[in-house]
């Protein structure tokens, strides 16, 4: 790339254009604060718009409609077998995101945000250079980096093939192989395997652990096993790959553990077993910013790093590393900067597994109230108590509301269902709110809802 030749100024310069990022800048933008934002890609969405967070449910939503085409026959209504048609499935998915980063491009102009494509790196705590063939050097006030994370190779085993994907090269849909191996059972790699299971891939889950999902309570993740388990050819928990090498048809692949798959061979693999933060390229060190033994940046509670100027947010400073915690933090860190008296301290941060069925929580899990030996009541309903579950032939789910036992507050909640991703938000603002059992269980839930779970199980306690 050519290096661009001018310099210039900014009051603040904002680095990384996904979700965190581009929401610090328009929110410093409407404080009245001149910005700039530089991103390496040509739009701004960051990994979550282009090759993440969107693509894939766009993909899901996709799974979800064969999904129902395929069981309607239980209500009386068949349909022919779906024909996927991949060049039109690769392009609606383009044009949401085009849409999309379409909009941000249209908000930094309402806002008059300044954008840069090109790569920074600090020279010193007030300045960075850009690879870019707009601006060679920008000076700024104040900075936040906003660069996320990128996923985890396997040391050692993980070869460079174009039949070994990550995330990123599985939501290219280049084609949908015969067998598919998903390394990792966390949130990613099951919605992906998920995903091209839906399509006709027969898809192999090997996990390290002794469970999948492992953030989530077992109850909660048991629907999701189920299903995945009649989706899926094999399970392979307590296992982990200990070689892999090219091989005629594909990939071969020795395991160890105590479930290693039958299968030792696989047309393509996708490794989703993590990510690590995009701190390592920006010279962080000249700008006297520390990372940690990780490679996440230093913050405190203000977001501030170990550089007076400079602060960070997102995936590049830790957990949770997720989307909506990243926005959250670039509003308020924009408002900090700006002088308002603004705090970033969330009760409960939701997280929300798109399978389906989707698993949503919120708060402590029972796990964790148990860890640290709190004194709990946890009400539990399943969905076939939901008239409108029923309905729907979807009962395979639960609604699970954890209180503190003497004072009935709230302290998390936890839902396994169709859509309880939406439904979640009620249980955070509860928590956020302080509300106790008697709120949430006189709260009238319109009917017939799947939503009423939530007060019907309140109303447990009342």
């Amino acid at each position: 790339m050519v290096v661009g030749e001018f310099s210039q100024e900014t009051d603040l310069l904002v680095i990384g254009g996904g979700p965190g990022g581009y929401h610090a800048a328009f929110r410093a933008a409407e404080n009245g604060i001149k910005t700039t934002i530089v991103e390496m890609m040509p739009k701004l969405g960051g990994v979550c718009l282009h090759r993440g967070c969107i693509p894939s449910k766009t993909f899901l939503s996709m799974a979800e409609l064969l999904h129902s085409a395929q069981t309607s026959k239980n209500m009386g209504i068949s349909f022919t077998k779906p024909r996927l048609q991949i060049d039109g499935m690769r392009s609606w998915k383009a044009g949401v995101v085009q849409k999309l980063a379409d909009g941000l491009d249209s908000q930094c102009k309402r806002y008059k945000v300044e954008r840069i494509r090109g790569k920074a790196r600090f020279e010193d705590g007030k300045t960075v250079a850009l690879e870019s063939d707009e601006v060679s050097r920008i000076k700024f006030r104040k900075a936040i980096i906003a660069t996320g994370s990128r996923s985890i190779r396997l040391k050692g085993i993980q070869i460079d093939s174009p039949l070994v994907m990550t995330s990123r090269g599985a939501l290219e849909l280049e084609r949908i192989p015969k067998t598919l191996l998903v390394i990792g059972g966390g949130y990613i790699g099951l919605e992906l395997g998920q995903v091209y299971a839906s399509f006709g891939s027969k898809v192999t889950v090997v996990e390290m652990l002794p469970g999948l999902l492992p953030g989530a309570d077992r109850d909660l993740a048991r629907p999701l096993v189920k299903r995945l388990g009649e989706q899926f050819e094999e399970i392979c928990v307590e296992t982990k790959v200990s070689a892999m090498k090219e091989a005629e048809g594909g990939i071969s692949l020795e395991f160890e553990g105590k479930n290693p798959p039958k299968a030792k061979t696989f047309e393509k693999v996708l490794v989703s077993v993590g990510r690590y933060p995009n701190s390592g390229e920006l010279d962080l060190e000249k700008a006297g910013v520390q990372v940690d033994e990780r490679g996440f940046i230093k913050v405190d509670k203000g977001f501030k790093t170990t550089s007076p100027r400079i602060y960070a947010i997102g995936d590049v400073i830790g957990d949770p590393m997720l989307a909506h915690k990243a926005l959250h933090e670039g509003r308020v860190v924009a408002d900090i900067i700006a002088g308002k008296d603004a705090a970033f301290e969330p009760r409960a941060i939701p997280a929300v597994v798109f399978t389906d069925p989707e698993i949503a929580w919120a708060g402590y899990t029972q796990e964790e109230a148990k860890t640290e030996n709190l004194d709990i009541d946890v009400k539990k309903i399943p969905f076939g108590a939901s008239g409108r579950a029923v309905a729907l032939g979807r009962t395979d789910g639960l609604a699970k509301l954890i209180f503190d036992k003497s004072s009935k507050r709230l302290i998390g909640m936890g839902l396994t269902g169709p859509h309880v991703g939406e439904m979640i938000a009620e249980g955070v603002l509860a928590m956020e709110m302080g509300a106790v059992a008697y709120d949430l269980a006189s709260t009238v839930h319109p009917h017939p809802t799947i939503s009423e779970m939530i007060g019907e199980a309140a109303a447990m306690l009342v």
